[in-house]
């Protein structure tokens, strides 16, 4: 299967969708109530692209958007497609230390903002000259900015065309590197049309079908989850936030038949229903799922669930076919996508044998564009026009992929990667600390959960530092999903000869990474 011909934009897709499908519904946000058309989604859309260029939003221009789920953030998205803008979409949960960095980092010349997030801002904004125009979702209560819906309210539904490719920039989404803060992924319109062209192919989705995304709308997965109702008609119902026990209560409500769970462990662990069959749900796509309750997930649930693999980088790059159901449980994420080309290589980059373990090179059309402002880093990540993705595969004789690992320094806690150098970065400038080392610790719920080993400055120990002041102290500077839940005083580090820390003597040093830490969620100290 080879990409078919594709909308040269994101704008024509949804010109053609709303032509093709007019009344029929396209979204429904859960938490408002609200339901869009192809036809009103098109037009809504139209309305806030004219508010944007009301104030000279023009192509090429970059917009900061920091959202939680609501209407207005597809919304905004869709208008800056329109207008042939970039994107930059900010993570609400983000604290000053991050927020401020990416603003800066990407150029961004105005922000769309809810007002909840208004206060995080206010605390940076002098700090970011860049930003020059101000958009706010929300209450009035703040006089930041100006309102965007009540800009969007009057004006037209119809807007004057733009030129628009697709090898135009449309988001910098930013992810978590192997060094110092988050780097900006540049995706094209090219990128985000053929994700969702292939995942309507990998779900077989029809224009009958409703798809329920409980995901953050800031992150790449439904975002390509649009493009992908949008391509072949189907609904999205948009869910607010993803709470595990109301789940199976927004499927049975709406009437879904696929999904991509947030956290499909956190479904499965709660308490059985007679419920949990009576559904029109046929396929669900799990990530970070144990194996061994793979095959009990699709019984109890009365459904077939695959595996994938995927990074911002490459959008998709492997799937579990729906027809394979004798893999189910055996950990595999499946074979590479029809657009994709894959090699397993050694560290000396020659092609390893099948069964042995080298990192995943990956290749075809729609991969991004490179990390916005870092030719260097961009260079690194390429190896002759084929992208590194820094993971450790392993191919069975069968021609099944597996993930074995990971090269990168970083720890993918419940769906979020989080750099181990950037929570480094926040711990070593604390005043009382010399230096910090952050690893993964395998947690069955999480998939990682995040532990800082910390070594104190002379004069200083666990009495003069207790570990709830470096929590407080990080709670304020990063994001909560990064912040160590583990936290273990050592008084120094092993070292290779360069000095850098050897974490893999750290993680080997004990069989249980908890012992002898403390621990920040249970409020408590594991023993030794």
């Amino acid at each position: 299967m080879q990409v078919p011909k594709i909308e040269h934009s994101i704008r024509a897709l949804l010109e053609k969708a709303a032509v093709r499908y007019g009344e029929k519904r396209a979204m429904h946000f859960d938490d408002e109530d609200l339901s869009l058309s192809f036809r009103e989604l098109n037009e809504r859309v139209n309305q806030f692209a004219n508010a944007l260029r009301s104030l000279s939003t023009k192509k090429r221009e970059h917009v900061a958007v920091m959202l939680p789920n609501c209407s207005e953030f597809p919304l905004v998205w869709l208008a800056l497609a329109k207008l042939g803008a970039t994107m930059i979409p900010i993570n609400i949960n983000y604290k000053s230390h991050d927020l401020e960095y990416i603003l800066n980092d990407s150029d961004a010349s105005g922000i769309v903002i809810h007002s909840e997030q208004v206060k995080i801002f206010r605390q940076i904004q002098s700090h970011c000259r860049g930003i020059k125009k101000i958009f706010r979702i929300g209450d009035a209560e703040d006089d930041l900015g100006i309102s965007l819906v009540e800009l969007a309210l009057g004006a037209s539904k119809e807007l004057p065309s733009v030129d628009i490719n697709l090898d135009d920039l449309m988001n910098i989404q930013y992810t978590s590197g192997t060094t110092g803060f988050p780097k900006g992924c540049m995706l094209t319109h090219e990128y985000w049309i053929i994700a969702g062209w292939f995942a309507a192919e990998r779900y077989n989705l029809t224009n009958q079908d409703i798809f329920l995304c409980t995901q953050p709308f800031y992150y790449m997965d439904p975002q390509w989850q649009l493009m992908m109702t949008l391509t072949v008609g189907s609904t999205m119902i948009l869910a607010n936030r993803f709470r595990p026990s109301k789940y199976m209560d927004l499927v049975h409500k709406y009437g879904v038949t696929c999904s991509l769970p947030a956290a499909p462990l956190l479904i499965y662990k709660q308490p059985e229903s007679p419920l949990d069959r009576e559904h029109h749900m046929r396929y669900v796509n799990i990530y970070d799922f144990p194996s061994s309750m793979h095959k009990k997930f699709e019984e109890r649930f009365k459904l077939t669930a695959r595996g994938a693999y995927g990074m911002t980088e490459i959008g998709n790059g492997m799937y579990m076919p729906l027809n394979d159901s004798h893999m189910t449980g055996s950990g595999s994420v499946g074979r590479p996508a029809p657009h994709r080309k894959v090699r397993i290589v050694s560290e000396e980059g020659n092609d390893v044998s099948q069964g042995d373990t080298g990192e995943l090179l990956i290749q075809g059309p729609g991969i991004f564009k490179g990390y916005y402002k870092k030719p260097k880093e961009t260079a690194e990540a390429f190896e002759e026009g084929w992208f590194r993705t820094g993971d450790l595969f392993r191919q069975d004789q069968r021609g099944y992929y597996y993930i074995v690992g990971r090269k990168k320094d970083m720890i993918r806690r419940h769906g979020e990667n989080i750099s181990a150098s950037e929570v480094e970065y926040v711990l070593r400038s604390h005043p009382k600390i010399l230096d910090a080392a952050v690893v993964p610790v395998p947690d069955e719920v999480r998939g990682e959960e995040v532990k800082a080993y910390v070594v104190p400055k002379s004069g200083e120990d666990v009495e003069t530092i207790p570990p709830e002041e470096l929590i407080a102290f990080c709670l304020e500077r990063i994001a909560k999903f990064k912040v160590p839940r583990f936290i273990e005083y050592r008084k120094d580090f092993p070292r290779t000869p360069s000095q850098r820390v050897e974490k893999h003597k750290l993680i080997a040093g004990k069989k249980d990474l908890r012992s002898g830490c403390y621990d920040a969620e249970e409020k408590r100290w594991h023993n030794e």
